[in-house]
């Protein structure tokens, strides 16, 4: 995360507001060409071999095929990932969102250099893999992440079904996960690709201090502690929060909060975080 403050710092004059409006409305290009001229679409796609013989547009012209050919569908679905893309952009900045959109599109790129390198490798010539990338999974990682953002948000499935995000997510996993079973390896690679933008966004947002060796050991002493006899091994002073006494740290302070009812004893750490326990009127 310090690597993307410091590239927002350099390159942040460059991001590009309101970038899911362009996606979105390369999908209506693409979907035009759908119904004007269908064949077209062919020389959009994602296609490693086309594009080392010359015919590098599809580099970037493959992000306007869109997902599916139903209107109604591609209509709500518009409409729906309007929303989402905005509200992202609103909550990480524009430049970082551009950093997530981008990083899946470029993740898919190489998705299908590396399935066409080990296809080549194996003596398989690979032409015709650009059926297996498309947005449809970018969309899917701009609505894993929004459900992180914004789990307990309420939408209407279908219009009529109220359910809220974390579930909808839940099910978006274990479309994933049944994609990733019924493909091949080509499929796999593809989705995977797709997806790893949103695997690193997960990835750097984790708060690994919890899982720390050091932690687990903090809180089995503290677990301990507890179990043990009043009087035995008992400390001078003692965190309601963490545990911690003067004996974790002989430099920790320790104070009484004057808004909780009864004795209760914060480190420094602590004493101005804590949710109060109730109306006291016990002096600091």
């Amino acid at each position: 995360m310090n690597f993307l403050y410091k590239l927002e710092r350099k390159l942040g004059r460059f991001a590009i507001p309101d970038l899911i409006v362009y996606l979105l409305a390369g999908y209506v290009i693409g979907y035009t060409l759908s119904y004007v001229a269908p064949q077209a679409l062919y020389y959009l796609t994602l296609e490693p071999y086309f594009i080392l013989h010359g015919q590098v547009w599809r580099l970037i012209t493959w992000v306007l095929i869109p997902p599916g050919t139903n209107l109604i569908f591609a209509l709500i679905m518009m409409m729906f990932y309007f929303q989402l893309g905005r509200s992202l952009e609103q909550t990480w900045g524009t430049f970082r969102f551009n950093v997530y959109i981008f990083g899946g599109i470029i993740f898919t790129v190489i998705g299908a250099f590396v399935l066409y390198g080990i296809y080549s490798l194996m003596g398989i010539k690979a032409v015709g893999m650009g059926g297996y990338f498309s947005t449809n999974y970018i969309n899917m990682a701009i609505f894993l992440a929004f459900a992180m953002c914004y789990p307990e948000m309420q939408v209407l499935l279908y219009f009529v079904i109220p359910i809220k995000m974390k579930w909808l997510a839940w099910l978006y996993v274990v479309l994933i996960a049944l994609s990733l079973f019924e493909n091949g390896w080509a499929g796999r690679v593809a989705i995977i690709a797709s997806l790893l933008n949103f695997i690193v966004f997960y990835l750097s947002t984790r708060n690994y201090r919890q899982i720390s060796p050091r932690e687990i050991k903090r809180k089995r002493n503290f677990k301990t502690q507890m179990r043990a006899p009043v009087g035995y091994g008992t400390s001078k002073h003692k965190c309601a929060i963490c545990g911690r006494t003067e004996k974790d740290d002989p430099n920790l302070e320790f104070r009484f909060c004057s808004k909780c009812a009864g004795n209760y004893e914060y480190c420094q750490d602590h004493l101005f975080t804590h949710t109060h326990m109730g109306d006291g009127n016990r002096k600091m």
